[in-house]
């Protein structure tokens, strides 16, 4: 009975250190596996980190050209901001260096009136004192002209313009057709754009 026990014992001992045999290969082939694993892994990760290093330049220069357009556009911006206010300014500039002597013309423009009145009385063109209020007149005439004063086109046969012209007087003519200036009873004048006294005219009707 002792010799069947003994030998039993003896079974489960060896069948004991077979499972551990067996169960030490199999830790074995895992951690080869793992081992493996943990290797290939390290690699993919070396080449995604390669070629990273490998982008990154590419990336940055990219990024810097895209950075210099996006500013090279706000320069043209501000450039193209800064002309136009350059340019309003000017023009502002102008106009009101124009419009400020307005007061003063349109007072003398009845001085230049009476100098045309009075030498349109005179009978004898070729006086020596008609020539010389003539010659004054054309001197005042071209000072205003250099300060912007231009007078307005109101000649024989000229188209009627309201914008320009103010009819006092309408007449049948057979020479010309409606809507003609037949006399220019008064001279306008322009300051750069802007009419300051229209002229005083008869219309054919």
């Amino acid at each position: 009975m002792e010799n069947k026990n003994k030998e039993e014992l003896k079974n489960k001992e060896e069948m004991s250190q077979e499972e551990s045999i067996e169960t030490e290969e199999t830790v074995t082939v895992d951690s080869d596996q793992i081992s493996v694993e943990e290797g290939a892994q390290d690699q993919k990760e070396e080449n995604l980190e390669e070629e990273q290093d490998d982008m990154e330049p590419a990336f940055k220069i990219r990024s810097l050209e895209n950075k210099l357009a996006e500013q090279e556009d706000a320069l043209k911006r501000v450039n193209a901001e800064y002309a136009n206010f350059r340019r309003r300014t000017s023009e502002e500039k102008d106009t009101i260096a124009l419009y400020a002597n307005e007061k003063v013309m349109n007072e003398l423009l009845p001085v230049l009136d009476n100098f045309e009145r009075a030498l349109n009385a005179v009978e004898d063109k070729e006086d020596s004192l008609y020539k010389g209020v003539d010659m004054i007149r054309l001197q005042i005439v071209e000072a205003l002209k250099k300060s912007g004063l231009e007078k307005i086109d109101a000649q024989v046969g000229v188209d009627f313009d309201p914008n320009l012209h103010m009819a006092v007087m309408q007449e049948e003519s057979t020479d010309h057709e409606a809507g003609k200036i037949l006399m220019e009873l008064q001279p306008g004048y322009k300051l750069g754009k802007k009419v300051i006294r229209a002229s005083m005219v008869k219309v054919s009707c």
